[in-house]
């Protein structure tokens, strides 16, 4: 008889994982959330959706989930045949991340900052909340985010390294933000300081949190 011990032991871990990845997933909308609500930009992930959210009506979390929807179907056009259709969760993910980001934003829609070093303790929460998120994500070894599945596409099919692809990817994010106020809104919106320092810190707190993220790594994946 085989032994149903592992299987359970399996089974048990890939719940913890995704509901680990769930929990990730709704701490980077909170960061998003907060950063929205700061008012000196969103991140660079960010900032096509609360343009977009801006000019249209639409809530920010639909039009994350849009693009993200965008995203995925972006990732099987460049790997075709080598897409992992597992990676179709990222749909389900998405919207529980865009929804989630609304939510959070009604939460957090009372907290209006007075002064500009309120705007920037809102700021850098919303960025450490981002970056705990994905460490998370990172940790639950399940599944990637939409715009990080389009980085790693692209660096299957080019010699171009994540690094370099995922700045590339962030700065032309901004640059079509930028874009898309100036022609829509004719002013800009979405993109400020705040923006720059979530570029800059985000991946960085995200190195210092992989020491404390792993020994949580290993208990999930036990």
């Amino acid at each position: 008889m085989i032994p149903t011990e592992p299987v359970q032991a399996n089974r048990f871990s890939l719940v913890k994982r995704i509901v680990f990845l769930c929990l990730g997933l709704i701490t980077m909308a909170f960061g998003v959330a907060f950063s929205i609500q700061a008012d000196l930009g969103t991140s660079p992930i960010s900032s096509v959706p609360y343009v977009t959210s801006t000019i249209s009506g639409l809530s920010v979390g639909t039009t994350t989930i849009l693009m993200n929807t965008l995203f995925v179907l972006i990732q099987i056009a460049i790997l075709r045949r080598q897409y992992e259709w597992f990676q179709l969760l990222q749909l389900p993910a998405a919207v529980l991340f865009g929804t989630t980001i609304d939510a959070a934003s009604l939460l957090v829609g009372n907290i209006t900052p007075t002064a500009y070093w309120q705007q920037w303790l809102l700021c850098l929460l919303g960025i450490f909340l981002v970056a705990l998120g994905v460490s998370m994500e990172v940790a639950a070894h399940l599944i990637t985010t939409a715009g990080e599945g389009i980085v790693l596409a692209i660096c299957k099919v080019t010699p171009v390294k994540f690094g370099n692809m995922k700045m590339t990817f962030d700065l032309t994010l901004v640059a079509l933000s930028v874009v898309l106020s100036f022609t829509f809104l004719r002013h800009l919106d979405g993109v400020r300081e705040g923006t720059v320092a979530a570029a800059i810190l985000v991946g960085q707190l995200t190195k210092r949190l992989q020491h404390p993220m792993h020994k949580m790594e290993l208990a999930l994946l036990a």
